[in-house]
């Protein structure tokens, strides 16, 4: 039974992913929105600060080389958000009511929508590490498979907590506030915009504290192995708090789904 159990949970897990899926290649908005405005907040910070910013190590470097990493976060940030929508919506459609009646374990049901926006966000970062050789970041195919499996991961937590967030949330405008006064900030101090070297008393030990910029550092490592473009946490420390923040954002979202409440509003 308990086999059998595990066998129902890994398909509806997959069966869940695999809609994800289908669901954002049929949304051409969402592809288009997700690295649009990444790319234009690159292009506009990139240039408009490179003539006053130089990044320690490698020789210096302009700022369209440091915020590259940054750039690859916020669509992740953005994926993990838009891919998390989707329960308000499921839910306000009656979809997600039917998924909690069926036998699929709550864990199978998390594991389901967390990995999809995890895929998503791999496809997306793919694309934009065509654009690193336009800037002089050299990258091989060892280098490719760190980048990916470091937003797999980042991916992962920021995922899972918007899927706790979104779960929590009445509406689509409720959780885009809790977006602007949450989500954002952990990425505007995650060391994307600006190093954690250059700011000054409680920012940066807000930084210190912000598991989103251990992510950023893996991203670094990931791009810049044995040479960090700036000075960021080591690559252990920083892979030890992504897992962490990883695994506690599974479990939370796990619990918030065990809340029936929000489905009887």
């Amino acid at each position: 039974m308990k086999r059998i159990a595990r066998f129902s949970g890994a398909l509806a897990a997959w069966t869940l992913l695999e809609r994800e899926v289908v669901r954002f290649l049929r949304q051409r908005n969402r592809l288009i929105g997700a690295l649009a405005t990444p790319l234009i907040f690159w292009l506009m910070l990139g240039h408009g600060m490179g003539s006053s910013f130089r990044a320690e190590g490698r020789g210096g470097g302009d700022y369209l080389e440091y915020f590259f990493p940054g750039m690859i976060l916020l669509v992740v940030l953005f994926t993990s958000i838009f891919s998390t929508i989707s329960i308000i919506e499921d839910r306000r459609e009656g979809f997600m009511q039917g998924v909690l009646a069926s036998p699929a374990p709550e864990w199978a049901i998390v594991l389901g929508k967390v990995m999809g926006g995890t895929v998503l966000s791999v496809l997306q970062a793919a694309l934009l590490l065509c654009l690193a050789p336009l800037i002089g970041i050299g990258i091989d195919l060892l280098g490719v498979v760190l980048m990916l499996g470091a937003v797999a991961a980042v991916a992962l937590g920021l995922t899972a907590m918007g899927h706790a967030l979104a779960w929590r949330s009445e509406s689509v405008q409720g959780y885009h506030a809790i977006m602007n006064v949450f989500l954002m900030p952990l990425w505007l101090l995650s060391g994307a915009l600006f190093p954690v070297d250059g700011a000054a008393g409680w920012v940066k030990w807000v930084m210190v504290l912000n598991p989103v910029h251990y992510g950023h550092a893996l991203l670094v490592h990931a791009l810049y192995p044995g040479a960090a473009h700036v000075r960021v946490a080591n690559e252990s420390l920083s892979a030890g708090v992504v897992g962490a923040f990883a695994v506690a954002m599974l479990g939370l979202a796990i619990l918030a789904t065990r809340d029936r409440r929000p489905l009887e509003g």
